[in-house]
This record gives C-alpha cells, structure tokens and sequence, in this order.
C-alpha cells in the first residue's frame, strides 16, 4: 500500500509554496533541454517545443522534498529515472528520437537529476531563511485528541509550516483518561482555551472534535468571539473511507465530497489524451504480435479468435471486454469459474498468451473505444462483481473510473486467480488506494512495472 502518511484530507488549491515546489521538477527539465541543445551547437526548434510540453505534462505537478538526504536521491533519481525512460522508449519506437542530438540527449538525462537536486535544495533554503527572518513564531493549539486530532497533532509536529510551533492541546478528559503517551503538552480543558489564548498570543486554534459534539463547538466559538486568534475546524471525516475527497460548492452553499472520481476538470482531459496516445503507439507497435498471436489461436483449436467478455465498466454500466480466446470453453455466464493452474479449459497457445499476458492485448482497442483505460482497476466478471459486492465493502467504488489493462493491485502481486475473499479484499483495497493518489506518474510507473512483471511473472494461467 502507498504511505498513508502521504494522503490529504481535501484536494485543496495549492498555497504559493507549495505551487513553487510543484513547478521545480517540470520547469528544471525544461530549462536543462534547451541548456542541453544549446551546450552541444544546436538550435531550439519546434521538435524541442513539442518535447518541452510533453516534459511538463509528465513531470506536473513535481515532487515535494521538505528536506534533502539519501531518501531523497533515491526517489529523485527514480522518478526521473521512469519519466526519461517512458520517453526515450515512445522516442525509439516512432523514431522521433532521431530528430535530435545523440550528445544533447545524454547531456540531458544525466544533468537534469542534479540540477533538480539543487534546484530543491536551494528553494528549501532560500524558504526557511525566508520565513525565519520575515515571520514571527506563531502559537497554535490543538482542540480535542480523539484520532483526529492525534493525527493532526503529528501533521503540525512534522509540517513544513516555517514560523509554527505546537504549544499543545485542549481535551475535557483528565490525564488519567487520556494515558500518559501523550504527543504535546496537556494545557487543559475546554473552558480553559480562551483565557490560554487571550494569555499566551496564540495564533491558530485547530477544532478536532468530532460532529456530536457541536454544542462544546458553538460554545467554544462564542468564548473566543473576543480574541484575534484563527480558527480551523477539522471534521472527523476519517470515520469514512474517503475518496478523492475535496471541498466544492452548489451555488452559495459548500459541500464536502466524500467519494469523488479523480477523474474530473484537467484530469479527465489529461487521462483521456494520455489513454490515447499511449494505446495508439502501443497498437501500432504490436500490431505484428496480435496479427501472430490470432492465427496462432486460430490454428490451434476451434472457436472465435476475440473472446468478447461483459464486465461492468465506468458507474457499474456493462462494456464487452475483448480478448484472445485462450480457452476452448467460453464461459460467461451466471457461473463463471476462474481459471485455475493446470485448467484443463487453457489451451495450449492459451496457456502461453495466458503467462505473457498477450491475451489482453485487444483490450487497447477498447482503451480507443473509451469503455477502458490503460491503467485502472481490472474488470471482473459481471457474476463476480455480483457476488463479491455484496461480500466486500466500498467494491463498487473502484468503477467511480475506467476499468483497466493494468492495475495498481496487479503490479503488487494480485494479478492472476483470487481463489479466497482475502485476497479479493486486499486487490480491492489497492484499487481504491489508486484512487486516492491518482496521478500521470503514478499510471507511468504502473505501465513500466506491468511491462517488467510480463517478462517473469507466473502468477497467471
């Protein structure tokens, strides 16, 4: 699973600094490009623009690093590593790559890590000597440890808020119900928080009480009406298993979307025009593979050569899924049973395309289509999704999107049978950990992981 540490609550809009750290990566890239064309005797021309703009699409929003050590390096170099690889591939594959320079393109992938390493460096620096001699220390409290408010007290222990410090926090429960592992400093009960307030300067109040407890809130809020403190109010939404969630409006009134697509404004765009682009490269590039693979299908047993699968694609709505026919049986019914080792049902080329996957290879005509996606939670057989709705919570949440050829849970060793509702359970919770932190790097890292796993995976049959 991702780092839960990771997650955000809201996807809210960026702060200033957080926008500058986003833009570092993909603006860097750039720049090194046209520093790269320009070192080795070259002219910028349009074949570099189009590449500059491909370049900020993959690289946006870039990666933040709250401070710089070998972890860093390791997952600098890595996502670089991934984004200079997917394009130096579609570069060889359409030969694209041949319209520059051999020397830029080394000079390029070698230098653009570093510069990237410094260019984060610097920026950090230049931002904490900024805020240390252009900020006052702020005061801030924390209103109630419950599991909010104990993640939220580890959240400003360890934020990149410059000019902060946590004094502590306000709960009506004594030390002896609260234990001693206290995170922060206990300062007392609710009606103690104005007076403290008034007192000691403080800056920010963060409510974290939960919902229930709105008459302790109202009262609260009316005791600090004579302060000029600012006050945040952090819902126990963690009691719900958000997806996506993010603050929004319906005329003047705001709403809280709990379970939302990624998929929505730019994203929805930039999934789409990256969906087709890549299937469109893809089928152009295997088209020989699928042309071997159909007659191979076809000479060895009797039958169709596509396989056309129902499976329950975007909000739940049948799709045909197609397929190589790998099985002399096409089940698709009520009863579906999945394949097993050793299925007497596989044929022999059925097997083979089965363990290397070229099986699914038409699904990238349904990624044309619009019914799929490259990457998303795989499609499960409409008696499946039946039946394992009912067993699993929040199943039906991972067709919020597009099914997909890969997955998030495949490339984490749950691709193939899932013969007990254990490891159904732990492929569904991938899914939806994938639409929480959905990202284009994030779908470029699971192409290239899938593309890996192909070569020596045997946990499909």
């Amino acid at each position: 699973m991702m780092n839960s540490n990771s997650k955000v609550l809201f996807r809210a809009d960026p702060t200033g600094v957080e926008l500058i750290q986003w833009l570092i990566d993909p603006i860097i890239a750039m720049v090194m490009w046209y520093v790269s064309v320009r070192v080795v005797g070259g002219h910028f021309r349009e074949d570099d623009f189009v590449l500059c703009v491909l370049l900020f699409l993959l690289t946006f929003p870039g990666q933040r690093y709250e401070r710089i050590d070998g972890g860093t390096l390791t997952d600098l170099v890595a996502h670089w590593a991934m984004v200079a690889g997917l394009l130096v591939l579609l570069g060889y594959a359409t030969e694209y790559i041949y319209r520059f320079y051999p020397k830029g393109i080394m000079l390029w992938l070698a230098a653009t890590p570093v510069a990237q390493l410094m260019a984060h460096g610097l920026m950090n620096g230049l931002f904490a000597s900024f805020f240390r001699h252009h900020s006052e220390q702020e005061k801030a409290v924390v209103i109630g440890l419950n599991e909010t408010g104990r993640r939220l007290v580890e959240s400003l222990k360890h934020s990149d808020q410059h000019g902060m410090s946590l004094a502590g926090i306000f709960d009506d429960r004594g030390l002896d119900r609260l234990g001693e592992d206290l995170p922060c400093k206990h300062l007392g009960s609710l009606k103690h928080v104005a007076e403290y307030v008034k007192a000691q300067q403080v800056s920010r109040i963060y409510i974290a009480l939960p919902m229930a407890s709105q008459p302790r809130i109202l009262k609260l809020l009316d005791d600090l009406r004579d302060t000029t403190t600012s006050i945040y109010f952090v819902p126990d939404l963690f009691t719900f298993d958000l997806i996506q969630a993010r603050l929004d409006r319906v005329g003047d009134l705001p709403v809280v979307a709990v379970c939302e697509t990624p998929f929505y404004g730019m994203n929805m765009i930039l999934k789409r025009v990256s969906d087709i682009i890549f299937s469109i490269v893809i089928l152009v590039l295997i088209a020989p593979i699928m042309a071997a693979v159909a007659l191979a299908v076809k000479m060895d047993s009797k039958g169709p050569v596509l396989f056309k699968q129902r499976r329950y694609g975007l909000d739940g709505k049948e799709i045909l899924v197609y397929k190589f026919r790998s099985m002399t049986v096409c089940e698709d019914g009520a009863a579906v049973v999945q394949a097993q080792k050793n299925d007497q049902r596989v044929t022999k080329v059925g097997a083979f395309i089965r363990k290397t996957s070229l099986d699914e290879l038409p699904q990238f005509i349904n990624v044309l289509e619009g019914k799929m996606s490259i990457v998303g939670p795989r499609p499960h057989a409409v008696a499946h999704n039946e039946q394992y709705r009912k067993l699993i919570k929040g199943y039906m949440v991972r067709h919020k999107v597009k099914p997909g050829i890969t997955g998030w849970a495949q490339v984490n060793g749950y691709r193939g049978e899932t013969e007990t509702l254990d490891k159904m359970e732990k492929r569904i919770e991938y899914d939806l950990d994938y639409l929480r932190n959905w990202s284009l790097r994030l779908d470029v890292s699971i192409i290239l992981r899938t593309a890996l796993l192909v070569i020596r995976d045997r946990n499909a049959f």
